[in-house]
């Protein structure tokens, strides 16, 4: 008798299971994803650290975000995986490539600006979109808007500035992203995809040519999915997320008041270059850009700052060099830092 015939085939679960199992698990995301706050402040508060010392600060940071952005990037390629079962690679980017294709990067701009993620939960979107074979350059142009133009940033920064300034901002923030995605879709940079994403999408969606699939099969496709490309990236949002929350516990506001604080014409690219180490979301940079304005700071260079930490955050990129090169890495920061730059600078003109 050989091997094979030794060892039993894993029972395959009924059907019945599968769909008591998945109510069930979404009712445990949403509880998990609702308690987050409460679950990161009640960890802190059992080490010996005081909450607000910087050690507490980058703890609490570092034991909300994982979690959070895991979760959705779980939940994310779960459903693009079961929607993949209906739409292959190759008939989402027939849709998408039509002579309407150009509206593509607008409404993914417009999707970004109505998602209130930061720029390392906004990846799990951007995962997704690459994994179904939606062009690049249009999820980049979601990438790019998300977290740069979210409801949370404009928010805050209307109540900071006013509507003129936030509406600038916003037209501005929205136009970079359009434009940056459709100007990256030109290049043609699928090529620069990280080997897995390009086979992922070259493949067959499923394996069952000749039969219908059920909504079971469909499932199924959908938790495949999620232990392929999150048993691929997870760790990296780990070690993204923890140099982003050393950051945001340490940030040296005193040198960026000192480098900010004048008219110089080198403050924005300056500014740019200070914002891309760091990481914060919109509520969190909204303070520090409250802060240099009050140490009269000009408002495009603070704009160009609070772009830069929530557009091209060192942590975000550490998470996307798992999706893409290092050479589609750096054209998607030179694109979008050519944008960022061109807005501070106008800004200062103009205002």
């Amino acid at each position: 008798m050989t091997a094979e015939t030794d060892t039993p085939a894993p029972r395959a679960l009924p059907d019945w299971l599968w769909y008591a199992g998945v109510p069930v698990a979404a009712v445990v995301w949403w509880l998990a994803y609702d308690n987050l706050i409460p679950f990161s402040e009640g960890v802190t508060s059992l080490l010996p650290v005081a909450r607000d010392s910087h050690t507490g600060e980058a703890i609490a940071f570092f034991v909300y975000d994982v979690p959070k952005v895991l979760l959705l990037l779980t939940l994310i390629v779960f459903v693009t995986g079961v929607l993949r079962s209906w739409f292959s690679p190759e008939r989402t980017r027939a849709i998408l490539a039509g002579r309407r294709a150009i509206w593509g990067y607008p409404l993914a701009a417009l999707l970004g600006v109505l998602t209130p993620f930061c720029s390392c939960s906004s990846v799990p979107l951007f995962i997704g979109f690459v994994s179904a074979g939606i062009p690049l350059g249009v999820t980049f142009s979601f990438l790019i808007a998300g977290p740069m133009v979210g409801p949370v940033g404009l928010g805050l920064l209307y109540g900071l500035v006013g509507w003129q300034v936030a509406t600038i901002y916003l037209v501005f923030g929205f136009t970079i992203a359009t434009v940056a995605g459709w100007v990256l879709g030109r290049f043609r940079l699928e090529r620069y995809l990280q080997d897995w994403v390009r086979e992922l999408n070259a493949g067959a969606v499923v394996d069952l040519p000749d039969q219908r699939l059920t909504l079971v099969d469909r499932l199924k496709i959908g938790v495949d999915q999620v232990r392929e490309i999150v048993g691929k990236v997870w760790i990296w949002v780990v070690v993204g997320i923890s140099i982003g929350a050393l950051i945001h516990g340490y940030v040296p506001e005193a040198m960026m008041l000192a480098i900010m604080g004048g008219d110089a014409w080198w403050s924005v690219p300056a500014a740019v270059v200070v914002g891309v180490p760091m990481y914060t979301n919109a509520a969190g940079v909204i303070p520090i850009v409250e802060a240099l304005l009050g140490k009269g700071a000009a408002l495009g260079t603070v704009l160009a700052f609070m772009m830069s930490v929530i557009a091209l955050s060192l942590p975000e990129m550490i998470i996307l060099r798992q999706v893409l090169t290092l050479r589609l890495i750096a054209i998607f920061i030179a694109v979008v830092g050519a944008g960022i730059l061109a807005t501070g600078f106008l800004f200062n003109a103009i205002l």
